[in-house]
């Protein structure tokens, strides 16, 4: 779109409500770039969905949300063993560390959920309001309006958890059949009233429900049996009414904080995955929010699709592995749905309905009933079928189903000595909610044998990117199935379950790519700053997710700073060096040692065939590790200096320094855009000495001169594809020359910069960061003088 802005990301949510938020950490967490867009500016203080179920909280404490500084805390919020099916009081306990139902009001969930993903890297853009969507083969881009504008965002996927009003799901032309509302509830929040409390009382002109809270605020919820919903927004005059005439009270002298009502409308996308544009939670269906089944539907739908939809951009995804989402969860919430629209009856229809009632609390006093009918509500029940089988889910309850398609049960856990062990760089697990922190696949060998134990491990071995093998029997030995091992995904659903490791491999091959790299761990680092005068703590950290970079003499300086600050960034780094193999691998290592994702590759530039020397060793360990050799960055660093006096220059040592400097860097540029695809990254490495004079380096000033050359005609040439080609021009910077051991050599250096300082090699690194960030999008052809202030002058 012309005179929009562009960014480039791996999945595009629209939505930063709980399921847009839930989503966006499950994607970091897999690897994933994500960018969230919200349309409101700020989030909604109208705490609308106040319950959580077992299933949900079991979730939340598999990710590490519950206690501690990261999740609600200690205690845990109120809970409340029973529950209702359609207003008739029902106990929802359950085998689970969560039974009953957990009072979290909205607007701490999600701001508990978008504290995660930020922590975890996602960037949430508030004030986006999405107007447009187009799917092109291998992308799809999505036009938000912002502040008066357009900006376009271009992805690999989107995902709509925009609402019952789903933007995306319109313009994806996505279908939503069902039934519209015959039935309201009005609800508000409101302060300064007295009255008493109500569970679902019906009264001969309608319900009322009535809860104060401990801040003393009342929520109150009335229905007018008979009365069809309202057509436009409720108002408190409105509830005001309808309460006086259920009740006969008078609430019109309290304060309002929010009012809405909501209806018994009943409506299923057709497909929750369409190409390249999928939904989740209410914008995937819509039911009455009655009991907060709702809410917890759509978490669930962002922890099955999460780990899915990141093994899929990451190239981690066995074939149809996406696919499942639509075929599992479309099932569940089909289910969910019917079970709404038989409790919205119950619950809203008037006195033609008390026979029916009446014979419901009866069945719930039986114990399956009871039980069969929680395991609905509260999430605990979801089995999902094997691949391929025509049945809807089959549920817990029903004969001895076994463990395959249900969740992982809680048990506390005692570890076995073996060769699995525990997982790697953690320490052990105490439970088997904990073994699902990293939302990885879990193969856990129950068995205490020896052998068996290793023949488990062997078979998981080609899947260690992707499965973590832990070795462990439960304290309570009747917590866990009758299996040697289970294999887990790492949404807490078992996939495979045996006493030996026949079926296994097709398991694992069927859930998880053999091979493929670890994800790299989202976080985010303290990096102080070598000289001590500033501390750079809040990072934009995982910006650059999902992709590839090579920098070229990496090993040292510079360069070196470069490749670590990208794989801080995110990105799987190529370390390219020139002779120094051993400098290169330290590079790789710390790197690795950090959490980060790189590789070195040789080629001594400057000598025949060196471009494609390096470009063989580049596309190969981009393979191995991605399964493609597509390039996203690339950063020009490799360089030599002269050091002599111009009438000592000789044309070997000019054509060597032009070989290094110019020559190769065009070649890699041009070589390199094979594997570069539109929105790409180039920064070419120049000098200072371009603006600023010093005879014993001419000729070293007249390459680097060429190089700012290449960036101003290849942006010219490049920007059609969106991809920026940028100069940057340190100046004096730390670079292990013996003279920055001398304090007077470098006293008398500082002192050419405006800051009085040398520059350091993490300096320069953070402005190429920049450059090659969505952040820089708009500069292309630039000169960017990092120099400290040495050219001012």
């Amino acid at each position: 779109m012309a005179g929009a802005d562009a960014a480039v990301t791996d999945v595009v949510v629209v939505g930063a409500g709980p399921v847009g938020l839930m989503l966006a950490g499950e994607l970091r967490l897999g690897g994933a770039d994500v960018t969230v867009l919200e349309r409101l500016d700020a989030p909604t203080t109208e705490s609308r969905a106040s319950t959580l179920h077992a299933r949900t909280m079991e979730i939340l404490a598999q990710r590490g949300l519950l206690g501690g500084p990261d999740g609600f805390g200690d205690p845990l919020p109120p809970h409340e063993p029973r529950g209702h099916f359609g207003g008739l009081p029902l106990d929802l306990i359950l085998p689970s560390p969560y039974p009953g139902q957990w009072k979290v009001p909205q607007v701490r969930t999600e701001e508990l959920l978008g504290a995660r993903a930020a922590r975890l890297g996602a960037r949430v853009l508030r004030g986006h309001e999405v107007t447009a969507l187009s799917r092109h083969r291998d992308h799809v881009t999505v036009t938000a309006r912002h502040a008066g504008r357009a900006v376009t965002f271009t992805a690999r996927y989107v995902v709509g958890c925009d609402g019952e009003r789903s933007a995306v799901r319109r313009l994806a032309g996505v279908g939503f059949p069902g039934n519209d509302a015959e039935r309201e509830l009005i609800r508000a929040d409101v302060d300064g009233i007295e009255i008493r409390n109500r569970r679902f009382e019906r009264l001969p002109k309608g319900l009322a429900i009535a809860a104060r809270r401990g801040d003393g605020v009342t929520r109150v919820m009335v229905h007018r049996f008979g009365a069809p919903p309202r057509a436009g927004e409720a108002r408190f005059a409105d509830i005001v009414t309808a309460w006086r005439e259920v009740t006969g009270e008078d609430i019109s002298h309290g304060s309002p904080l929010w009012v809405n009502s909501f209806g018994d409308a009943s409506r299923q996308a057709e497909r929750y995955r369409s190409g390249r544009v999928l939904l989740a939670g209410d914008a995937a269906h819509q039911q009455m929010p009655i009991g907060g089944q709702a809410l917890n539907l759509g978490l669930q739908d962002a922890v099955n699709l999460g780990w899915k939809l990141a093994a899929t951009v990451r190239g981690r995804a066995p074939e149809g592995l996406l696919d499942t989402y639509h075929e599992e969860r479309h099932a569940v919430g089909r289910r969910v749905l019917s079970h709404i629209r038989a409790q919205a009856r119950l619950l809203l229809g008037g006195p033609e309905v008390e026979a029916l009632r009446s014979v419901v609390g009866e069945l719930t006093s039986y114990e399956r009933v009871r039980a069969h009918l929680a395991g609905t509500i509260s999430g605990l029940d979801v089995r999902y079928a094997p691949a391929g089988d025509p049945l809807a889910p089959a549920r817990a309850g029903a004969g001895a189903p076994g463990p395959v398609g249900a969740r992982l049960p809680d048990a506390e856990l005692t570890w076995i000595a073996g060769p699995a062990g525990a997982v790697a760089g953690r320490a052990a697990p105490r439970t088997t909610l904990d073994l699902l922190r990293d939302a990885r696949g879990v193969l856990l060998v129950l068995t205490g044998d020896e052998r068996a134990r290793t023949a488990f491990a062997e078979v998981a071995r080609p899947w260690t990117g992707a499965v973590d093998t832990v070795t462990a029997r439960p304290a309570d030995a009747d917590a866990l199935a009758d299996a040697a091992a289970l294999l887990v995904r790492p949404d807490g659903h078992v996939a495979w379950a045996g006493d030996t490791p026949d079926g296994l491999e097709a398991a694992l091959a069927r859930w998880f790519t053999p091979g493929a790299p670890a994800a790299p761990t989202p976080r985010k680092p303290r990096i102080p700053h070598p000289t001590g005068q500033h501390d750079v703590r809040r990072r934009k950290m995982g910006n650059l997710t999902g992709r590839t970079a090579l920098v070229t003499g990496a090993s040292r300086g510079m360069g070196r700073a470069t490749a670590e600050r990208l794989a801080r960034d995110g990105a799987l780094v190529a370390v390219h060096y020139g002779t120094n193999e051993a400098a290169a691998g330290e590079v790789v290592a710390g790197i690795e040692k950090d959490g980060g994702r790189a590789f070195a590759v040789k080629a001594e530039l400057g000598t025949p065939g060196d471009v494609h020397e390096l470009f063989l060793a580049l596309e190969e360990g981009l393979k191995e590790r991605t399964g493609s050799t597509e390039l996203n960055i690339l950063v020009n660093n490799a360089g030599v200096m002269g050091g002599v006096k111009p009438e000592d220059t000789t044309p070997d040592m000019f054509d060597r320094i032009f070989a290094v400097n110019a020559k190769a860097p065009f070649f890699i540029i041009q070589r390199a855009l094979a594997n570069m695809p539109d929105g790409g990254r180039i920064v070419n490495i120049s000098s200072g000495l371009t603006r600023f004079a010093n005879p014993d380096e001419i000729a070293y000033a007249m390459s680097k001169g060429a190089i700012e050359q290449l960036a101003l005609h290849y942006a010219k040439a490049l920007g059609p594809r969106g991809i920026t080609v940028n100069s940057v021009a340190p100046g004096i910077t730390r670079n292990g020359n013996p003279l920055f051991d001398i304090p007077e050599a470098v006293e008398a250096m500082a002192a050419l910069s405006t800051f009085n300082r040398v520059g350091e090699p993490q300096d320069v690194a953070d402005v190429v960061a920049f450059l090659v960030s969505d952040d820089a999008r708009w500069v292309s052809g630039s000169f960017v003088d990092a120099s400290g202030g040495t050219l001012l002058g």
